[in-house]
């Protein structure tokens, strides 16, 4: 009897499952460094850039007036905040950028999907489209500043005659690939035109009418910054002027820099209202 219940004790001895290992406590610092570094990674290019920069602008090129190093910069972007001057030409410059695009944005989205919905249409309008679509934006510069004079005006309408392209035609073609059968219901229901636009075509173009957004969004800045470059005195583009003609190339670096830095941050704000509209609406 007692080796019998040996022998079961030695028997459950052995089928007891394994007590698991303490992790090692180097394990959670590793992973915490990892994070760190995966998040500092795609910085690395930036930092090597400028800290390269720097070291040119303060050895070889510290024999040339028009090279100032990042260092220089950061002062004279911290006196354009203390003096107002950046957030007056920032607004500027954002708020003619944000005018052009919601006009653009309007008119564009409506003309896509009217030459996605109409196959006559998009024939009829095909040679005019391809006649005013390559025009360059600069070029309408000068007739802009005849009809509309200098400032806000001349500014965003060019803004929207640049983005309107497109918009339009990512539109029309997020329209063309529109499920056939989506529309057919829209018959069924005896849906109007702009009911089938707001309540069939819209929900279902979402995702790709967010890139010709985001793709707008581009495009009206860089157009806002180049007319104020060429002609209009306003904006950050015209600030960077003045500190080119004044000699005063720290000025003029903190401003490029700058204008780079208001374009990430746009980017990353209109991706994140992309992903949030679209878990709204359960398409991401």
């Amino acid at each position: 009897m007692t080796e019998q219940a040996e022998k079961s004790a030695r028997t459950a001895a052995s089928t007891k499952p394994p007590q698991a290992r303490p992790a090692p406590s180097g394990g959670s610092a590793l992973d915490a460094v990892k994070s760190v570094g995966a998040k500092l990674r795609p910085w690395c290019f930036p930092a090597i850039a400028l800290g390269s920069y720097e070291w040119y602008a303060r050895t070889l090129g510290k024999l040339s007036d028009a090279i100032a190093p990042p260092t220089a910069a950061v002062h004279a972007f911290m006196a354009a905040v203390a003096d107002g001057s950046l957030l007056e030409a920032t607004a500027f410059t954002l708020g003619a950028a944000a005018l052009g695009l919601l006009l653009a944005a309007v008119l564009g989205i409506a003309a896509g999907i009217t030459l996605g919905l109409s196959k006559r249409t998009a024939r009829m309008a095909f040679l005019s489209i391809e006649v005013f679509r390559p025009v360059p934006s600069v070029a309408l510069i000068p007739l802009a500043m005849l009809v509309f004079g200098f400032g806000l005006r001349m500014e965003f309408s060019i803004v929207a005659f640049a983005s309107f392209w497109p918009l339009m035609i990512l539109t029309q073609a997020a329209v063309q690939q529109v499920e056939p059968r989506l529309l057919e219901v829209s018959h069924v229901l005896g849906l109007s035109a702009t009911q089938r636009a707001i309540k069939i075509i819209l929900p279902a173009i979402a995702p790709r009418l967010f890139v010709a957004l985001r793709l707008g969004v581009s495009v009206a800045l860089v157009v806002a910054v180049t007319v104020e470059v060429a002609a209009n005195p306003n904006g950050m583009g015209y600030a960077m002027m003045i500190a080119q003609q004044s000699m005063d190339p720290s000025l003029m670096l903190a401003w490029l820099l700058w204008i780079g830095v208001v374009g990430y941050i746009i980017n990353v704000a209109a991706l994140k209202l992309e992903r949030y509209v679209g878990r709204r609406m359960g398409v991401a």
